[in-house]
């Protein structure tokens, strides 16, 4: 079993990191707003990856669209600020803070994300001043960039 809290301060890791337990004690969202089920490494103070695995079952592909289920291009923004998120409480040690989404540049969507992909998310430090975080971010699947960002953060009491 581990701790309480993710245990991070020894670097990058082979096991998982945090698996989806471990996640949802250090993010304040619940279904259907989870966005990561697994954080495969992270170096605190430099980067993350994790994984969201997209299934048929995700509550926007009945609408987005009927006869051809696409991943909303806000939702794989979301996950790279969740994942941005992780990293900002992992390399301040604030957990139980919480990591609000503040803005997103040089956004961009290349390729369409399905059910059945596994999309691997990336953050890397650009910036870090008290409170506040900037990562540049990429999501690939089966090693195809499908999305990249720079996203700002701010850690809320």
């Amino acid at each position: 079993m581990r701790e309480e809290m993710p245990s991070l301060s020894t670097g990058v890791t082979t096991d998982p990191a945090m698996g989806i337990g471990e996640v949802l004690k250090s993010l304040p969202h619940r279904y259907p707003m989870v966005m990561i089920d697994r954080v495969l490494e992270i170096e605190p103070g430099k980067r993350i990856r994790g994984i969201k695995n997209v299934t048929v079952n995700e509550p926007y592909f009945p609408g987005h669209f009927p006869d051809q289920p696409v991943m909303p291009g806000v939702l794989i923004l979301e996950a790279l600020a969740q994942i941005s998120g992780l990293l900002h409480l992992a390399s301040t040690k604030a957990w139980g803070r919480k990591a609000f989404f503040m803005a997103a540049d040089k956004v961009k969507f290349r390729k369409p994300v399905v059910p059945g992909d596994r999309l691997i998310l990336e953050a890397e430090i650009l910036r870090m001043k008290g409170k506040i975080l900037k990562t540049s971010t990429r999501a690939t699947v089966e090693g195809e960039l499908v999305s990249e960002a720079e996203i700002l953060l701010s850690l809320i009491d």
